[in-house]
């Protein structure tokens, strides 16, 4: 395959983080929110709050291949594969994201079956968007510097979209009638938290708007060959690259090592500090050093080649949780795992990111064909399976503990525990796991070997 020049310009890489901006927002809003407002609202138990996500989060996992391979097998009439999507499940989506923080009033069981069905189809259309989120930084460019550089736009975008949720979010609430009585999502304001989520869906379908008309399907399959592709051929194609394998359980571990983070700070802050304002300048020093990551990760990357520099973002998650794990309740501590979390996590986002697109085209030089979708969306499958055992895990931890949300601040010595160590050594395990993947993962080696083999037929 001719290698192309750099193409990718400033505004459509601002269109990528956009994109990201936007998902993250509704992501990040769902993450840090949605099990709050199924509790504190909905008066759904956290048993079956958790159950609702993990139900939800599986059906993702089990969408991804199926809707992945659809769009393998499927070209727009403009001879796109992947861009239209975003355009199409724009406005669906942001639908779904308003019916979700939605108080129908409902008996109790009636509220946990609507949850489940509007959960399974947000989901569905979220996979939708993913395929292009995922995907067009394969199709914009073959150059691995614009790769990386369309990533750490990402990252960036993703973070933007996660203070938004995160800090952004009790301020909308306030504004819109909410928080009157208490910094706690309560039943009194459900009303303020469904007109957030209107704003939460505007915004979201505004960025998937400015990435579709900004970008650009650059990257087209060599051969002409557009056969139908069986769905059991693209995994044949798949894990017969090693390093797409050590890829996903890489992902894996990123995957369960972010969600921990992202939905236990809360818990974090209000029952162990007794006090939710910490979020902020937590969630601060995440996002400064997670921009740090983003944009070093790349140079480090360069310097020192792909499997080093993955070991490396897990290496430093460790280290930084080594402090908290011993002092948990220190604020210094706490500062430092957010640091080290952050910058090695979207380290992982960036680098995992651009084996992704490496793998898309590794496939093309063993078997002529370009399955980008497929790809991606089997990453995503991953992702959101990580996501489920981390809820899982921490959902059903809590409530062996015996957490219990009408206790306020005073829950339990057991349940604090748990939280601390949902932040501190269970992560710092899977972080472990991470660093071998990492070892194993030689995807640039592989790149080179099957690019030589491509050029020489």
């Amino acid at each position: 395959m001719e290698k192309e020049k750099s193409q990718v310009k400033l505004l459509e890489k601002m269109g990528f983080g956009g994109l990201s901006a936007s998902s993250n927002i509704v992501f990040n809003f769902k993450s840090l929110y949605y099990l709050t407002f199924l509790k504190m609202v909905l008066n759904i138990p956290v048993a079956w709050a958790g159950i609702i996500v993990t139900i939800g989060t599986i059906w993702d996992a089990i969408n991804d291949p199926l809707i992945g391979y659809w769009s393998v097998n499927h070209k727009f009439k403009s001879g796109e594969k992947i861009r239209p999507l975003t355009k199409i499940f724009a406005i669906p989506w942001g639908i779904t994201v308003i019916l979700m923080f939605a108080n129908f009033n409902l008996s109790q069981n009636m509220t946990i079956i609507l949850c489940i069905l509007i959960y399974l189809v947000f989901e569905a259309f979220y996979t939708f968007l993913c395929i292009p989120y995922n995907s067009m930084a394969t199709l914009a460019s073959n150059v691995d510097s614009d790769r990386r550089s369309i990533n750490a736009f990402r990252s960036i975008g993703g973070m933007v979209g996660t203070v938004i949720g995160a800090l952004a979010v009790p301020a909308i609430v306030k504004a819109m009638g909410g928080f009157k009585n208490s910094s706690i999502f309560t039943a009194e304001d459900a009303p303020a938290v469904f007109r957030t989520s209107i704003i939460m869906a505007c915004v979201a379908v505004v960025g998937c708007m400015f990435h579709y008309f900004t970008s650009k399907e650059r990257i087209h399959q060599q051969d002409d060959n557009e056969d139908h592709i069986g769905f059991l051929d693209t995994f044949k194609m798949l894990f017969s690259i090693k390093s797409w394998v050590m890829n996903m359980l890489f992902i894996l571990c990123y995957g369960i090592a972010s969600a921990l983070v992202m939905n236990e700070i809360n818990d974090y802050a209000a029952y162990i500090y007794g006090n939710s304002s910490i979020v902020t300048p937590v969630l601060g020093v995440y996002v400064l050093c997670a921009v740090v990551g983003s944009i070093f990760i790349g140079k480090i990357d360069e310097k020192y080649g792909r499997s080093k520099t993955m070991i490396f973002s897990a290496a430093i998650q460790i280290i930084g949780k080594i402090p908290f794990i011993i002092y948990p309740e220190s604020m210094v501590s706490i500062m430092i795992n957010a640091a080290t979390c952050a910058f090695g996590i979207q380290g992982a986002f960036v680098l995992f990111n651009t084996n992704r697109n490496n793998v898309a085209d590794i496939v093309e030089f063993k078997f002529k064909r370009r399955i980008d979708s497929m790809v991606a969306t089997c990453d995503n499958l991953i992702t959101k399976l990580a996501e489920a055992v981390a809820i899982w895990m921490m959902t059903l931890s809590l409530d062996i503990a015996g957490y219990d949300s009408a206790l306020g601040i005073a829950q339990t010595a057991a349940t604090k525990s748990t939280i601390c160590a949902l932040l501190g050594w269970v992560p710092a395990v899977v972080c472990i796991a991470m660093g071998y993947f990492a070892y194993k993962c030689h995807i640039q080696d592989e790149y080179k070997a099957e690019q030589a083999k491509f050029l020489n037929k």
